[in-house]
């Protein structure tokens, strides 16, 4: 058994930023499910949104981010991140992030939804700057253990020794480098695990997407909220050999137009912000055009601006591209809408603390409150930062958590299985459904037929479960369909379409935002 004062699952932005934040007097563990890049913080291109230029305010970040929420924010949350967003992108400029600097000055790019310049971004590969950085002082911080390889299975609680509370002793763990299962033991648990963009066929989010973090605080008791809203990125990178490439909103901010084949263009006819609309008006968009026109892609058109400011500002986009035989300063590059971004996830305080003592969730995990409907563009890597830090402070500032001896993992009555194909064909089922029945467009018929098919799916999950050793592809369908199933439940509990869900059957909006929130069965370990 290894013993820890904090135990972070999960090794993006949300879990650096919490670590690094942590006193060093604590011994820290962060556990990356394969490598230390592979997580939707280091593939992030965009930036950071944050009051850096003169002539925005804090006020004006507000607004954009309730009105692409689409009336579901907490304002009192949003607020208080868009308060702390100016602190959080200087601390990331202290620990030597290399964002882009114009004359001087920071250059600030627009997004979707956004009134002014506040992303602050390096070229087209943000996260990758960011992570690299942070992953350096990790590194040399006497006090974190950096383990990769290690995909977290179950929390452990009192139950597994006979104590009847709320609270979380730690994991158990699956070193996928040895094929053990290992007991970590631990006096706050957090759990940064990202999104769940793989529950669908097509998604711009990295393998490790699964929804791990969100499954496993379900079936430890804690409550989920708003995981009907799933952000579908507008424009990833259509092609046969570039799978989940993203192509940044910041090049629609920088006036590339989104075309049918034939050149012409259709965003003025769905917004007046034409391509500048938050990301879920524009993915319908482009949604009904494909299916209005039997296409496959779309097209995104930068060739108006010098090919000089083209290469600067979005190299990694302009190499991929270059690579897969497109020359985008001088052609158009298809796209089509793919699943990004997790607005719903674990309930949270301002703390990032859930229902469960000495167990957090942050970043994509977690729900706050920021997001509401609908995520503004780069508010998710800014609420990483400022709830890593609230997260640290508040177990900085807690008593002390001792860790108990925990039981080992029980595997005495399981076998090696032999149905890596069972396996594998009920993924790709999984995510096929899915994107076909819960995906930009939804009806009340196709969320009963995923309901149907995840009902069959969690039977012979819980038969694999119980019966064979667990491997990384167990753990993580049995994540993806525990994740499926709330989705679904979340979708069919609204009654109308707001911001990310869109109802046929619903088309309306209700005259008052409500909150989806989701009560665990079992609320105590």
């Amino acid at each position: 058994m290894q013993r820890y004062d904090v135990l972070i699952i999960g090794a993006g932005l949300a879990a650096a930023s919490l670590a690094l934040s942590l006193p060093g007097r604590l011994r820290i563990a962060i556990l990356a499910k394969k490598g230390y890049e592979d997580s939707a913080s280091y593939w992030a291109q965009g930036g950071v949104a944050a009051v850096l230029g003169e002539d925005d305010t804090l006020e004006e970040h507000v607004q954009d981010t309730l009105i692409a929420g689409a009336g579901l924010c907490d304002e009192a949350v949003v607020r208080h991140v868009v308060a702390h967003g100016p602190a959080a992108a200087h601390w990331l400029i202290d620990a030597g992030v290399a964002f882009n600097r114009d004359h001087g000055n920071f250059h600030l790019t627009r997004e979707g939804g956004h009134s002014h310049r506040r992303i602050l971004h390096a070229a087209d590969a943000t996260g990758k700057a960011v992570q690299e950085t942070l992953r350096g002082k990790l590194r040399a911080a006497r006090n974190i253990t950096l383990l990769t390889h290690h995909i977290a299975i179950d929390l452990i609680g009192g139950h597994k020794f006979g104590l009847a509370d709320d609270r979380v002793y730690g994991a158990y763990v699956l070193n996928t480098a040895s094929g053990r299962v290992e007991t970590f033991a631990a006096g706050h648990t957090v759990l940064a695990t990202g999104g769940a963009g793989k529950v669908f066929l097509y998604t711009s989010n990295p393998d490790t997407a699964t929804g791990d973090g969100v499954a496993m605080a379900w079936r430890a008791g804690c409550r989920v909220s708003n995981l009907e809203f799933i952000q579908f990125h507008p424009t990833c990178l259509y092609h046969p050999h570039a799978k989940s490439f993203l192509i940044t909103e910041a090049m629609r901010g920088e006036g590339a137009k989104l075309r049918l084949p034939d050149g012409s263009r259709f965003m003025p006819e769905y917004d007046e912000r034409a391509e500048l609309a938050p990301r879920d008006i524009v993915a319908r968009a482009i949604d009904s055009e494909m299916k209005k026109r039997g296409l496959d892609c779309v097209y995104l058109d930068i060739t108006h601006q010098p090919a000089k400011f083209i290469v600067e500002h979005f190299p990694t986009i302009y190499q991929r591209c270059k690579e897969l035989s497109i020359d985008i300063t001088r052609e158009w590059i298809p796209v089509a809408p793919a699943a990004h971004y997790t607005c719903g996830g674990v309930m949270v305080d301002r703390n990032g603390h859930t229902d469960l003592d000495n167990l957090y969730a942050i970043g994509e995990t977690s729900c706050t409150g920021l997001h509401g409907a609908n995520r503004l563009a780069s508010n998710s890597l800014l609420e990483c930062v400022v709830y890593g830090q609230a997260a640290a402070k508040h177990i900085a500032d807690s008593a002390p958590a001792p860790t108990l001896d925990l039981p080992p993992w029980d595997e005495s009555r399981v076998t090696d299985a032999d149905e890596e194909i069972v396996i594998a064909h009920n993924w790709h089922e999984l995510r096929r459904f899915m994107w076909d029945y819960v995906g930009i467009v939804r009806t009340n018929r196709r969320l009963e037929r995923a309901a149907h098919r995840i009902q069959l799916l969690n039977e012979e999950i819980d038969e694999y479960y119980s019966n064979f050793r667990v491997g990384n592809d167990l753990i993580e369908l049995r994540n993806l369909v525990q994740i499926a199933d709330l989705i679904v439940r979340c979708a069919t509990k609204r009654h109308e379409s707001r911001g990310l869900h869109t109802s046929r059957d619903y088309p309306n909006l209700l005259p008052k935002a409500e909150p989806t929130i989701l009560e665990p069965p079992l609320r105590k370990l």
